[in-house]
């Protein structure tokens, strides 16, 4: 598969049927007319002198160049590179800066006051993470949205799928629901308009989602309405999008067999069970990464194309990178994400069943709404069947391909916890083993792998800080929840005290260092972490 190969899937993306009528339906798929997109991504765009940039290693960051905007058309940049290129006194990073426009920083030049509270430093920096509706022409990499939405901060220009729901927790908290509405309206024209939630709103991104929380935004925006008809209304509202979330992570069901277990998001295993994993469309170099991954897929012993697949396939995960995915969890080249059902994504989707069920029942369609309810009960029994460690009662991601556990213990183990599918006594267990294995004083360690990547030891990350909080309160374990709580919200008041600023990722570890790791610098801002740390803190001023 080639790089045009992104091209076509864009100009023929297949949209499945969604619940718009209160007629009865079955859930299957049924294609409807395809729609074509003018989304060009910067490989294609560019051709060589986007390879020339990012093999050069131009800029110290492989995402600053397929993010910046160009000034002129881009056949008159193209034509100007090919006549100059070839000068004697040429030099590449000059042409760029004359062609190209760098992005915005987001939050970089914010000058912070820690005379103030840090609760009052996040909500100081709501409008600073704001981008407001997307008027400009999109000569960029940059997919326009109806209506303005919070970025992370930092190199991350742009909206994050699964980012969003933790920013929401804070958004919610400081009274700005109609940020969140628009933010979701975001997402349910995102899902209109190419057919599903790609990782983020740039170009280069379509050729992958990331972790399916659709379904859980709009659980908590329903839940921010004081009236039972207003929540109805909200489940209502967004019930076409839902179905289309659904069908595109299901997309491949009716093909998978005994012969043919997986097909894109679709694994079939041994019994008939129907679980889920990560995909990316894309068996080619990440464009915001190019040069890194032509050196992982060098190292590797397979064909280069798997390996950018499964390295792809991670960055849907979101865990972008840690040993989860790992075969040698000291090596990255040995990546085989696709190879992996996970934990954390088939709660998720049981999630997004159980909405689906709640909504079509809203909706009048008792009959799909039942559908949707016992496609979830299968799918806990999967869950329980296969992700279920009794050895280590704990739950762990399962190698389909292997017919045996990864090894790798994560955080992901919280989220049939936080959804509600353990039993007690399995939440009980899960609960000694983090106590013993993952808490320290900084909070919750996301993996018990030191290797140098950003999603492992001793990194701890917001996102799967609430995630664990909110599992073990769910299951009767308040005073584990308030440890895992209050030695996040030391560590984060503690760094902002210290540096000014909230970061994307924290050391648990050992409070005295900062975290590192993965392929960037660590990141301030920073969406998720002020959404985390706000609900948290808010909580500690309701008592």
């Amino acid at each position: 598969m080639n790089k045009l190969y992104l091209f076509t899937i864009l100009s023929t993306i297949v949209l499945l049927t969604a619940c718009q009528t209160a007629t009865e339906q079955t859930v299957t798929d049924q294609p409807v007319q395809a729609e074509s997109h003018p989304f060009l991504p910067p490989a294609e765009r560019w051709g060589p002198l986007f390879v020339d940039v990012q093999m050069a290693k131009v800029f110290p960051d492989g995402k600053t160049f397929v993010d910046c905007t160009p000034k002129q058309p881009e056949e008159q940049i193209l034509a100007a590179y090919e006549k100059m290129k070839v000068e004697p006194e040429f030099h590449l990073k000059a042409f760029v800066l004359e062609h190209f426009e760098l992005p915005k920083n987001y939050a970089s030049g914010f000058k912070s006051d820690t005379a103030r509270s840090a609760a009052e430093h996040i909500n100081a920096l709501w409008p600073i993470l704001t981008r407001e509706p997307d008027k400009q022409s999109t000569m960029g990499s940059l997919i326009p949205l109806p209506n303005a939405y919070i970025v992370p901060g930092g190199r991350f220009g742009e909206i994050y799928y699964w980012d969003s729901y933790f920013t929401m927790l804070g958004l919610e908290t400081a009274g700005k629901t109609d940020m969140i509405r628009n933010m979701l309206d975001n997402f349910a024209y995102l899902v209109d308009t190419v057919g599903f939630i790609p990782n983020g709103n740039r170009d280069y991104f379509l050729t992958r989602s990331q972790p399916p929380f659709f379904a859980s935004m709009v659980d908590l925006l329903a839940q921010s309405e004081l009236e039972t008809t207003d929540q109805q209304a909200v489940y209502l509202r967004y019930l076409p999008q839902l179905e289309k979330e659904y069908a595109f992570w299901m997309n491949g069901e009716a093909e998978v067999s005994a012969d043919n277990p997986a097909v894109k998001h679709v694994v079939r295993l041994p019994e008939g069970e129907i679980l889920n994993r990560y995909w990316d469309e894309g068996d080619y170099p990440r464009e915001e990464m190019h040069r890194d991954d032509v050196e992982t897929a060098e190292k590797a012993d397979r064909p280069a194309g798997q390996v950018y697949r499964d390295l792809r396939s991670a960055c849907e995960s979101g865990w972008d990178f840690s040993s989860r995915w790992f075969a040698d969890p000291e090596r990255l080249e040995t990546v085989q994400t696709t190879q992996i059902i996970p934990v954390d994504l088939n709660a998720l989707l049981y999630n997004l069943e159980l909405i689906l069920a709640k909504a079509n029942a809203l909706n009048g369609m008792a009959a799909r709404g039942a559908l949707y309810e016992e496609k979830a009960a299968q799918r806990r029994a999967a869950i329980q069947k296969y992700l279920w460690d009794e050895q280590e009662s704990f739950y762990q991601d399962y190698n389909f391909m292997q017919k045996a556990f990864t090894g790798q213990r994560s955080l992901a183990a919280m989220y049939p916890l936080f959804f509600n599918i353990a039993t007690p006594k399995q939440a009980a267990s899960v609960a000694g083993v983090l106590e013993r294995d993952f808490l320290y004083d900084g909070g919750l360690v996301s993996t018990l792998t030191h290797n140098g990547q950003q999603w492992d030891a001793p990194n701890g990350w917001a996102p799967l800080q609430w995630i664990s909080i909110k599992g073990l309160r769910n299951y009767g374990e308040a005073e584990l929840a308030q440890r895992v709580r209050d030695n996040w919200v030391d560590l984060n008041v503690k760094v902002y005290e210290n540096a000014g600023k909230m970061v994307e990722k924290y050391n648990v570890e050992d409070m005295g260092l900062e975290a590192g790791g993965g392929e960037y610098p660590v990141q301030d801002g920073f969406g998720w972490t002020n959404g985390v740390l706000l609900r948290l803190l808010s909580e500690a001023e309701e008592k």
